[in-house]
């Protein structure tokens, strides 16, 4: 059974914003979620009730994170924090995801190390892809989140 991206995640509302699971495997994860004043995406549309492209990025990410998270739930290590390194090739065909849309968001997982990721990702609305591109992301150690969340003193 696949619970809600929160439970995956170590944030919360209203910075998770994607609404469903749909798969989580070996090197691959889905997510979706709707561009709707009734989703968790709400406080982030535009006044037409769109979401506007750069949000990708963060979509992407996040379901990277899911990814991360249901992968280390199954060794009983609960969700960290990681980290975006960059990105390569980000692409995206609209301004906006238009209101009313379901995204959905894929990850590949193309490399990995202990602490290095990199995964293709895309979003689609309709089967039809929308944007697309690579995200590398940093897993960070718990010494290393204390130093970055409490400065070099910690």
């Amino acid at each position: 059974m696949m619970h809600s991206a929160e439970y995956y995640l170590p944030h919360q509302s209203p910075m998770v914003m994607l609404d469903k699971v749909y798969v989580v495997e070996e090197s691959n994860a889905e997510c979706r979620v709707t561009v709707s004043q009734d989703s968790v995406l709400a406080p982030f549309l535009d006044t037409h009730g769109c979401l506007p492209n750069w949000f990708a990025i963060e979509l992407m990410a996040q379901t990277i994170g899911v990814w991360r998270g249901w992968h280390g739930l199954q060794q009983a290590v609960p969700p960290t924090i990681g980290m975006l390194l960059g990105g390569r090739a980000i692409s995206c065909e609209l301004a906006v995801f238009p209101a009313g849309s379901e995204l959905q968001v894929c990850v590949h997982l193309i490399l990995q190390d202990e602490k290095i990721g990199s995964f293709e990702c895309s979003i689609s609305i309709a089967g039809k892809q929308v944007a697309c591109g690579r995200l590398n992301t940093y897993q960070p150690d718990a010494e290393e989140i204390k130093k970055l969340t409490l400065g070099n003193g910690a």
